[in-house]
Order: C-alpha cells, then structure tokens, then sequence
C-alpha cells in the first residue's frame, strides 16, 4: 500500500491518498451508497471502485502512466467523478478545465498543462479547433461524437471502459506530497496560473477544518468539481467515508428540492446562494429539509436567524486554492462579515507592504503559513515567478486585504490585487482586458469590478475608443461571446476619452471603481443580453 511517515503532522498514505483511501472504504463498507447522482442513481464505494478501476485500465491503455498530467473538461456528474478518481487511481495528476473556458484562455490551460491526452464532453470539442492545442495528442470524447472534426487523435466513450483486471502496478507507492491535481486560478497581471495540489494538501483542507462532518453525513456537491469548492466537499466525505450527492449545478428555485432528493445534510452556500434563498417568500416547510449544517460564504446574513429559519447549524470560513482553510468560524458566527478566527494549525499574520505586521484593527494584506508540511500549496505550475512573489520572506501572500478585531475575529476588506469574483467565479482582469482591447475600435480598456443592484460584484469594462461615433455596444458583446467565459463578458461598459493614469501611466483602476456606474454606462442586462453557460447534452 502507501508510504508510511514517522512526523506525526503528516497521516499515513493510508489515510490521505484517493486510491488507498477508495480501497480501503470499499472493502471495510463495500454495499454503503458513496455518490448519489442527480437522476437518482447511486454508487456503492464497491461499485465506484469497479468504475474507478476500469477508467483507469482504460486510461493506460491509451498510454497514461504515472506522473502524467490529464485534462478533464466534464461537467459535474458521473463522468467527471470517475475521470478524476480514475486520474489520481494510476498515480497520474488530474488537471481540470473550466467549463466556460475558449479561446486564448483555453489554450494557454492547455499548454501550460504539459497534457498529452484530454477527457472532454462532445459538445466542447470544437473550441479546440481554432486554437494550438500544444502538447496534446488525444482526445476521449465522452457524451457522444463531437460535432466537428479535430487534430487529435480521436477516441470515444469505449476507450475509458478497460479491462481491470489488466490494471498495471504502480511504479512506485503514491505519497502524500505527490502532486494530485493542478487546479486553474485567475491572475490579475497576467494569465491564469496552475496551483499544484498535493494529496496532502487537499487532506489539509478537508479533514480538521470539516470538523462537523460524520461518516453518517452527505455533502450536496453544486459546485464544479474544476473548482476547489466542489473538489475539497467531495474529499471531506471520502476520507471520512461518507457520501456525496452530485448535481449539475446550483439552482435556487430548486435547491431545497435537490437537497431534499439528495437527501444531503451538508452544503455550501458560496457568493449569492445566500441571498437568493433567504429571500424566497417564508414556507411553512422551511425547517423541514434533510441539510443540517450549512457553510455560508461570505457570511452576508445573521447566521442564527438563518440557521432557525431553515433548520440547520450554520458556520462560515476562508479559502483559497492555494491554502487550507486558515480562518474557520464557531457555530452561528458573528458579527456578520466575520470569517471567523484562525484555526488550530495555522498562524496568519496582516501586515503591510513590507510584510510588517499592522496594529489590530488596522488593513493590511493577509499572509499564512501552516504547522504541516504539505498543508498548502507548493506553488505554482511552471511559473516560478509568481511562487517567488506568493511566498515571499516564508509566508503565503494572499493578495486580501483583511482587519482583525480584538477578539481575533478577521473580516475581509477588499481584493488587493484586480481579481473580480461574480457569482462564485474568480475573473482576471487582465484577461478579460485583453479580450477588450483585442477589438479593432477599442484604443484602450480597464476592467474593473462594480456592484450591481443587489450587492454582489459584477464586471465593468472602461474603454477609450478610436472612432467613438462607430461604437455599437451590441457589436462588441457579440465580438467577446466566443472569446471569453460567458460570466467574463462585461456586464457593464462605459465609454471614457482617456482612462486615468498615474505619471509613470499605469491606470488608475482605484478611480475607476470608486466612479462606478456613472450616467451613460450601457448596461447589457438592462438591453435583455443575458449571456448564459452552454447546456450540455445528457
């Protein structure tokens, strides 16, 4: 089996690493339900084992070993959960993509990736044919036969269904501070970058953080399992031996449904869940739902009188890809806006520009650093630059603003660095300026983040224009749809002579934010352009 350690911080591979981990629940628990799926099927970790197992023959016939970095571009459900076991079952290193992700942002992924072979839905393969697809040389399509011819070399569904009794041995044990997963987050100066995740990383944030979680407990997985929200709620229920229900997505008029059907008893209510379910007219029903606990992030409302009105214990916390969770909360926390206070294992410190830590109550940025080697990320893939900056002078750098109280709660402030996050999506500016700019009647662009009418953030685009008279705002959201994620597209777009700059001309983005939507933005929503995510086939 794994390796076994002699710190005792760090647990036996036994305890940490997917493949031991899904053995060792499918053979003490073989008949209980793992994963619940969304159109009422289920997996036993018996049955999910056979699955992971045969995926996994598949995977190296088709030449994985080891080591090897894969693409997974799956929409939640069965397909992504076996893709990605499957991945990690042979030792090899799980890569997944946005689902929303085009163009030059895709094929930056793709190539900074170092993968030779993707797992795709059918319905995305043509993104790939207009871009250099790097490395690449085959294509699993799943979902049926793509519309369109492709480069590489083409394989469907079958090619995943291997024999597992020809399963070849590990070339070595997996240990817990090999590389799992390198998850896809925005920059702000610059593309996306590639967080390395190890086994153990992932343990870290899963294990003592959740520590309300059971073995009796089933965690609602509407998150995407290309983010760390969906992929840490599905670790925290397997090392505990637990089940998951897994769902497309989050749909407010139908959570409580889906919670119920699922019958999950843990979900994450990340961003704007939060008020869209609060605000649903008062049922007499609304205690009576299977979920008993609820993690509201960010904590937006009172937490006890969330909790009483729908039956569930409520906590709130602090993550990032990059880090375990080192603020957590106690049971209904509060003031509201709080993140709770460190937890056992983690010493953060605010500190300001020189990493001088600042007097309480005063902003500065949060830094981290874990007591367990392994607990966060080791840095980013092939981008020794950005490591360099993250972990300067021995501490995670995590580019938030943050205050802390007297009594060792921590608030977040604001973004230091130009990230936007709407709706639970990281966006880069950088990228999506790019874009922008990329059109031929725009001079200039600055993208910065603005509030719309219920408080959440949403994406401005500022832009000085060659021919102002030529602008058709229209032209330009057509111009972006098949460049960017559909939630990249700016919302709102407001046309200036000159952006403001500072004399060694960088642009002043603060300016920016602080005028907001002045009298003249053009608002697509307010014109009926919704932009939506693309609907999958089933």
């Amino acid at each position: 089996m794994g390796i076994s350690v002699k710190d005792k911080r760090v647990p036996d591979a036994a305890d940490c690493v997917l493949r031991y981990i899904l053995e060792k629940h499918a053979a003490s628990q073989p008949d209980k339900v793992f994963v619940h799926f969304e159109n009422g099927s289920e997996w036993t970790y018996a049955e999910t084992l056979s699955v992971v197992r045969r995926t996994a023959a598949g995977l190296q016939q088709l030449g994985v070993q080891q080591g090897d970095h894969v693409l997974s571009w799956l929409p939640n459900g069965p397909d992504a959960l076996r893709v990605w076991f499957a991945i990690n079952y042979i030792g090899a290193v799980c890569v997944p993509i946005n689902l929303a992700y085009r163009g030059s942002l895709l094929a930056h992924v793709i190539d900074n990736s170092d993968a030779k072979v993707i797992i795709a839905h059918a319905d995305l393969v043509e993104r790939l044919n207009d871009i250099p697809t790097a490395r690449l040389e085959t294509i699993v399509t799943l979902k049926g036969k793509p519309a369109s011819k492709t480069r590489l070399a083409l394989h469907d569904d079958k090619a995943l269904d291997g024999d597992e009794t020809n399963l070849k041995p590990l070339a070595r044990g997996i240990a817990p501070w090999d590389l799992q997963c390198i998850m896809y987050t925005s920059g702000t100066t610059g593309p996306s970058k590639g967080v390395r995740s190890s086994y153990l990383h992932l343990y870290s944030v899963s294990a003592e953080p959740y520590h309300f979680a059971n073995s009796d407990d089933r965690y609602l997985i509407n998150l995407p399992l290309f983010h760390v929200g969906g992929t840490v709620a599905v670790y925290v229920m397997l090392i505990r031996g637990g089940s998951v229900a897994i769902v497309e997505s989050f749909r407010a008029s139908e959570f409580w449904k889906v919670v119920n059907e699922g019958r999950a008893t843990i979900a994450t209510l990340l961003g704007s869940m939060t008020p869209l379910i609060s605000k649903a007219p008062p049922s007499p029903d609304d205690a009576k739902s299977s979920l008993r606990v609820g993690l509201m992030i960010p904590l937006v409302e009172d937490a006890r009188k969330f909790g009483e009105r729908f039956g569930c214990e409520i906590y709130t916390l602090f993550n990032m890809t990059e880090v375990s969770i080192p603020i957590l909360s106690e049971l209904y926390p509060s003031p509201v806006g709080t993140c709770g206070k460190a937890r056992e294992g983690m010493t953060l410190r605010i500190v300001d520009a020189n990493d001088c830590e600042v007097a309480p109550g005063e902003v500065g940025e949060l830094v981290v650093r874990a007591d367990r080697p392994w607990a966060l990320s080791d840095g980013y893939y092939k981008d020794d630059a950005a490591t360099a900056r993250a972990w300067r002078n021995g501490w995670f750098h995590t580019g938030d603003a943050f205050r802390q109280d007297q009594e060792g709660n921590f608030f977040f402030v604001d973004r230091m660095k130009d990230t936007i996050r709407r709706r639970g999506e990281n966006i880069s500016s950088f990228e999506v300026e790019t874009e922008v700019a990329a059109h031929p009647n725009v001079k200039e662009a600055a993208v910065v983040a603005v509030r719309d009418e219920i408080g959440e953030e949403e994406v401005m685009a500022v832009i000085a224009l060659k021919e102002p008279a030529a602008f058709d705002p229209f032209e330009l959201v057509e111009f972006l749809k098949p460049r960017l994620p559909h939630f990249m597209v700016p919302r709102y777009f407001r046309v200036v002579d000159e952006l403001p700059k500072t004399p060694t001309q960088k642009i002043q983005k603060h300016v920016l934010r602080e005028q907001g939507t002045v009298e003249g933005t053009w608002d697509r929503e307010a014109h009926g352009l919704r932009l939506k995510r693309q609907k999958l086939a089933t």
